[in-house]
């Protein structure tokens, strides 16, 4: 037999369908299928307003400005620490 779910036989699928007739029954069948079905469409309309808010924010923003590069800036001198300006001369 090939595979037609999953890895999943015609007979597998049938032993599932069959459990899951035992332990729903027949009658709330169609009521499971009806808000299986709500629950899908209601899925794909949420991925695909995602997928629409994804191309709007795509076209709305601009490419990013590249960036400058910084002039040539000149070092500045650290202030001195010595409160009379004089530097004193330490032997180390």
């Amino acid at each position: 037999m090939t595979p037609l779910i999953a890895g999943l036989g015609t007979t597998e699928l049938l032993i599932i369908f069959g459990v899951i007739i035992l332990l729903f029954g027949a009658a709330k069948l169609p009521e499971l299928a009806r808000g299986s079905g709500r629950a899908l469409r209601i899925f794909k309309a949420e991925t695909k307003g995602l997928m629409d808010d994804d191309d709007e924010d795509d076209t709305t923003t601009s490419r990013p400005k590249p960036i400058e590069r910084p002039t040539d800036v000149e070092p500045v001198e650290k202030p001195s620490t010595e409160s009379d300006g004089a530097r004193r001369s330490d032997p180390l």
